[in-house]
């Protein structure tokens, strides 16, 4: 099931953003095959993560379990690896070597500072790479240093998706011209892609770089979150008059008594005003009263409590028939929907004798790789 159907993904063992790329491609129905380091730990974050996959596990140290890795790329469509520069071809495995033994394959390379530049050797996580971008500069309150977003805006806001991007935008080159590419998704470019709004508003004078000053990191009254009355939070998008007005409708507050809602030399003032408001509730209470509203006002939820919320129950949002919840496939096809069912993440080399049959070993082959230790 799924529009990726019949096509098939070698996934070089890595973590993070590799192997949720290629878990969203498994939801859309691409088989992967990913390629363990043979007698490596066991990555615990494999559960949902590195669900619906088979796994190879080889010494890719051997030239024995080079080539056999080899014959299995030889038989993907996309090949995604997330080693620092350079390794893949110390190991053998380079763009070069692969796509010279399968010109159509698109090799998927994601790094966080990209392959070449003067950091590119160095080693880092996502909150280092949306340092350098202006991401995490941007976000938090304006006495204190910034937050770490969790690792959502470089490992797989821009690393994952604009892997899974680049990937599916050059399977779609290859129909015309036969032929695959490297793409080189690195983390420091997403993540400043997806500032382009932020930039642009910069342009044009509609964006400070002093936190908690703009109209979406806070700094406005009327786009931020305000404790409720038992310690939870709402927040509040009412960005549009008409939706600012529904939102004093909600507070019971005449606009006739506030500041103007673009007055930022006021904005401190409206914002004691709305925090005195929704102390005076419970969040329950407040969701009560926005209830049917265009006020663009929402509880703020906990991972326990999101997929208990009657719209994400009715949208499906969460798989949750099959053991606890986990986030379901999206985006959604009308036509090749992506299957909510999901294979369990295999152990390492669970399916290794299975696979190099597959891309023709014979049985005595792979005695021969066991008798030498490339494979168990």
């Amino acid at each position: 099931m799924g529009p990726l159907t019949g096509l098939r993904v070698v996934e070089i063992e890595a973590i993070g953003p590799v192997p949720f790329c290629a878990a969203l491609l498994s939801d859309l129905g691409a088989e992967i095959i990913r390629i363990d380091r043979r007698g490596g730990p066991s990555d615990p974050l494999r559960l949902l993560m590195g669900r619906n996959r088979r796994s190879v596990a080889l010494d890719l140290k051997h030239p024995d379990g080079t080539s056999a890795a080899k014959r299995v790329i030889g038989t993907a469509d996309v090949l995604l690896e997330g080693m620092r520069p350079g390794v893949m071809e110390r190991l053998g495995l380079g763009p070069e070597v692969c796509m010279d033994a399968n010109p159509q394959l698109v090799y998927g390379r994601m790094t966080g500072w990209g392959q070449h530049g003067p950091l590119a050797e160095r080693a880092g996580h996502d909150i280092d790479y949306i340092a350098l971008t202006g991401a995490l500069h941007s976000v938090g309150a304006a006495d204190g240093p910034p937050p770490p977003p969790l690792n959502l805006f470089g490992d797989f806001g821009g690393g994952s998706l604009y892997l899974a991007l680049g990937v599916l935008a050059a399977l779609h080159e290859r129909t015309t011209s036969g032929r695959g590419q490297v793409v080189d998704a690195a983390m420091v470019d997403g993540a400043t892609s997806l500032l382009t709004m932020a930039y642009e508003m910069r342009a044009i004078g509609l964006w400070g770089d002093e936190r908690e000053s703009n109209l979406l990191d806070g700094g406005a009254p009327f786009y931020r979150c305000y404790a409720t009355a038992d310690g939870k939070y709402m927040a509040v998008g009412a960005i549009e008059p008409p939706f600012y007005a529904a939102l004093l409708e909600g507070l019971e507050l005449e606009p006739d008594d506030l500041p103007s809602q673009f007055d930022r030399g006021r904005w401190a003032e409206l914002h004691r005003r709305f925090e005195d408001c929704f102390r005076t509730r419970t969040q329950a209470e407040w969701e009560r009263v926005f209830e049917g509203s265009d006020a663009c006002v929402a509880p703020v939820l906990s991972m326990a409590e999101a997929p208990q919320h009657p719209h994400l129950v009715a949208r499906g949002t969460f798989v949750t028939e099959d053991g606890p919840p986990r986030p379901a496939p999206a985006p959604r096809f009308d036509r090749t929907p992506a299957s909510r069912r999901a294979t369990p993440a295999p152990a390492p080399g669970a399916d290794t004798v299975a696979v190099l049959a597959e891309v023709g070993f014979e049985p005595a082959a792979i005695a021969a790789l066991r008798q030498k230790g490339v494979i168990d």
